[in-house]
């Protein structure tokens, strides 16, 4: 049987105060065509659907249709909550996905309440049984009073020993005679952060080995981690990835779905399959002179600038007027002064007072602002406050 395994989503984020939906709508409908060109038995969707817990309605609505879109196409259809989506609202929408054929799941549930979803795949006709584990933080896995009264180190143990268990009940029944399938939404210890994980819920604490799952599974679908990878381990684990990078840490990251074949009697065979449909995130370093001429290179990236030359008044609007997609403008940490300089041109005490301009003068070259623009303006500003009528006088 052939199935599709993709992750972290994260419909509905905007970066740097950017809409994305409309490029998230392209990439979810290049998932979907995937799916259909392959013509998968199953898709699995490994949490983090969404970008927060209460996502607008055109987000949703880019959701659902994307689900329906595969369902129609012939294939099973099994999404389970990560961290950014809210459990309950996907457990009450089960129902309403179930009559539509679409497996979601929002909490952990015993194999004979639907924590095992089993089905027959069209393509060969193989029994096909899949375990779901959406994300479960610590306070669920490990009680709150254990939380409070135990170490640090014995509450790691204790969240390892009941994610052991919970898959362990839900795998138990994984057969020869089955193509077994494992997904789960979680942090496997020696997984690389792709750069856009939330760190509170993927630090040690929340940490399991890929070991975790038995060697039974023929494959581990896997969310949480943004970048593309594969853990050793006794069955085969594999991130899929986020198919388009949430922010600048992943822009080194290769946006793919996973693309895996498996039978009861022979290894998984995964094909990673590029999602080009989003806009690239690309840093950029250089002066507003270099930058220009290189513009024409940059295409539709969207870019973070670190620009190589001193501040000054209206340096980030010409460096926007340059580069459009610019998200962010920053000036290039060698071009800023260091703490230590700043303080061999501070005054002496006994030194004499200076003047509001002798200190606005100071402000501004330990901002390293060289505009003289600003210093007329300062200026003009302290003249009118100075005269009879700017200070309220008769």
């Amino acid at each position: 049987m052939k199935f599709l395994h993709t992750a972290d989503w994260h419909v509905g984020k905007t970066l740097k105060g950017r809409d994305r939906l409309e490029e998230q709508k392209a990439v979810l409908s290049e998932i979907a065509s995937i799916a259909e060109s392959h013509e998968v038995d199953a898709v699995l969707v490994a949490g983090d659907v969404y970008d927060t817990s209460a996502p607008s309605a055109p987000a949703q609505q880019a959701v659902i249709r994307t689900l329906l879109r595969m369902r129609q196409a012939g294939a099973e259809v099994i999404v389970i909550a990560g961290n950014h989506d809210h459990g309950p609202t996907f457990e009450a929408y089960r129902p309403l996905m179930g009559v539509a054929g679409i497996t979601i799941a929002g909490a952990v549930r015993s194999a004979e309440r639907g924590g095992v979803v089993r089905f027959t795949a069209r393509s060969d006709g193989a029994d096909t049984q899949v375990s779901i584990i959406p994300f479960l933080s610590q306070r669920y896995a490990v009680r709150a009073a254990e939380i409070v009264a135990n170490t640090p180190s014995e509450n790691v143990r204790a969240y390892d020993e009941q994610m052991r268990q919970v898959i362990g009940s839900l795998t138990h029944r994984f057969g020869a005679d089955t193509v077994n399938l494992a997904m789960a939404h979680l942090t496997c210890i020696g997984g690389a952060f792709g750069g856009g994980e939330r760190t509170a819920q993927s630090i040690f604490e929340y940490s399991v080995p890929a070991a975790i799952f038995p060697v039974s599974a023929h494959y581990v679908a896997l969310g949480h981690l943004h970048r593309r990878q594969a853990l050793p381990a006794q069955a085969p684990v594999h991130y899929s990835g986020s198919p388009l990078a949430v922010d600048f840490g992943e822009q080194e990251n290769k946006p793919v779905v996973c693309v895996v074949e498996a039978t009861p009697s022979t290894p998984a065979k995964v094909t990673d399959i590029p999602v080009t449909s989003g806009r690239r995130l690309r840093t950029v370093h250089g002066t507003l002179e270099e930058l220009e001429a290189k513009k024409d290179g940059f295409g539709e990236d969207y870019l973070r600038v670190f620009l190589q030359e001193k501040v000054r008044a209206g340096l980030r609007d010409d460096a926007m007027e340059i580069l459009p997609n610019a998200l962010q403008v920053r000036i290039d940490p060698d071009f800023l002064e260091t703490a230590s300089e700043a303080n061999d041109r501070k005054p002496e005490k006994d030194a004499a007072p200076r003047t509001p301009e002798q200190l606005f003068a100071d402000y501004c070259a330990e901002r390293q602002v060289d505009d003289s623009r600003v210093a007329a303006l300062f200026r003009e500003l302290q003249d009118e406050v100075a005269s009879p009528a700017g200070s309220g006088e008769a």
